[in-house]
């Protein structure tokens, strides 16, 4: 698979060029013309009329559209699309469920009008309550759909085109972890350590949805790309960039200022902020510590691996779930549990993880990564209509000042080149392509011809 860090990638594609032109015993083979040893058919291609230039000018721009690189900006494009969709639908889905729902009920009122006969009468009142307010069971039932991963990819395999046997779908991927130096044993510790990280960076995410509008959420679980950085530098060993490191100082400028936009005095944001951003960190920590331990996976190895996860959840944190519900520390109503919201948040979930891990397949990381940045004006949109939410003063500058930041940090590791480059071909153009010509001068002194060059600017060196 396609490290985090190969970012850049959309900067420098791969491309393999062919020589215009094959030489072999029989003469030129891929030419401009098909030529052969005969010299009547030199001749016939030597007759043959040169393309315009509007028709090699055409078929250049449709070949560089059909690329290979073009076809993965294409499916890029539509995967950002995706990734920012079912974010955003996830995310709002979440914060539906801590919504206060109106919950009627009867009072009993006595009328006693003035001939003394008493009158009874059933008014209803509507009343807010909150039926629902269980983070960690909504943690643990949306990570037990990433059981899905491996029966998804089991059965993408099964219906491509290579005729392979389930027995060796299974194999091929539990042999890339036993090539690898994996016991069995040492492979289920290794899973429930990242169980747990999991589930506590999403617990963390979704408990501060509770404080936080979703906007404020995303845009700052968005600063996850700095804390990969840093901790890609610190312990993978990544080449220092000095830009990324002012992307990391303007994405913690607006950290901060996100965390005092409503002050620090008998307010919750700033508790909200900091499990926010703690679930960023926790991310980073996640696909770092992933890097670092299992090292470059197959798309076989993350199902498996997510899958197991997934399995673990079910399996071992039932218990923590229950105790919270049994002891009164989370609220569940069963009777109105708003089952589409969760549904519909942990299908959404699904969608977005199995994009983030196997759309390198279509594309690059950058139009995955994109997706992250791109929901945060789509989830604003949805507060405004759906909250009548105000992004204005601190919080507005803190999301910028995020997004710039996010931006820096995608910056490839030699943008100075680009930048070189991008300023040679404006000024090229700004003057014009044309270099200079020779212009013969005949002295009339001497009799003999000198030749000069010309500038385009008129000056003669």
């Amino acid at each position: 698979m396609t490290r985090d860090g190969d970012i850049p990638t959309i900067f420098n594609p791969r491309r393999s060029r062919a020589p215009s032109v094959l030489v072999t015993d029989e003469g030129v083979s891929n030419g401009p013309f098909t030529h052969a040893d005969s010299v009547g058919s030199q001749q016939e291609a030597t007759a043959d009329q040169p393309l315009s230039p509007l028709t090699t000018k055409y078929k250049t721009c449709s070949d560089s559209l059909c690329s290979s690189s073009a076809r993965k900006i294409y499916f890029g494009i539509w995967v950002t699309i995706c990734v920012t969709a079912s974010w955003v639908g996830a995310t709002h889905c979440i914060k539906y469920l801590y919504i206060m729902k109106p919950v009627e009920y009867d009072e009993a009122m006595v009328l006693a009008p003035q001939d003394g006969a008493g009158v009874n009468v059933t008014a209803i009142h509507n009343h807010y309550i909150a039926t629902y307010k269980a983070p960690f069971f909504t943690t643990w039932f949306v990570t037990n759909w990433t059981m899905l991963f491996f029966p998804l990819y089991f059965v993408s395999r099964l219906g491509s085109r290579r005729c392979e046997s389930p027995s060796d779908i299974l194999s091929e991927s539990i042999r890339d972890f036993r090539d690898k130096g994996f016991t069995a044993g040492r492979f289920l510790t290794r899973c429930s350590l990242f169980c747990l990280l999991w589930v506590g960076t999403n617990y963390m995410y979704i408990r501060s949805l509770h404080i936080l509008l979703a906007t404020d959420v995303m845009a700052l679980f968005a600063t996850n790309i700095s804390f990969v950085y840093l901790l890609s530098w610190v312990i993978l060993h990544e080449q220092f960039v000095g830009i990324r490191i002012m992307a990391v100082i303007l994405c913690d400028t607006g950290v901060a200022l996100l965390a005092y936009m409503d002050g620090i005095t008998g307010s919750p944001t700033l508790g909200g902020v900091v499990l926010a951003t703690s679930a960023a960190a926790g991310s980073a920590v996640y696909k770092v510590l992933f890097k670092k331990v299992i090292g470059d996976a197959t798309y076989g190895q993350v199902a498996l691996f997510f899958s197991l996860i997934g399995m673990l959840n079910a399996a071992l944190l039932w218990p923590l779930s229950l105790g919270l519900f049994l002891t009164g520390l989370e609220t569940l109503h069963w009777d109105r549990l708003p089952w589409p919201a969760l549904l519909a948040a942990s299908a959404l979930s699904l969608v977005a993880n199995l994009l983030g891990n196997f759309s390198v397949a279509l594309t690059y990381d950058l139009f995955i990564t994109l997706g992250l940045i791109t929901a945060v004006p789509v989830s604003a949109a949805l507060d405004v209509v759906l909250y009548g939410a105000q992004f204005e003063g601190m919080k507005l500058a803190g999301m910028i000042l995020i997004a710039v930041g996010f931006f820096l940090v995608m910056f490839p590791d030699n943008w100075p080149d680009y930048i070189t480059r991008l300023l040679r071909w404006s000024r090229r153009n700004r003057h014009g392509v044309q270099g200079p010509h020779r212009r013969d001068v005949v002295d009339y002194r001497t009799g003999y011809i000198r030749s000069h060059l010309r500038s385009p600017s008129g000056r003669v060196r």
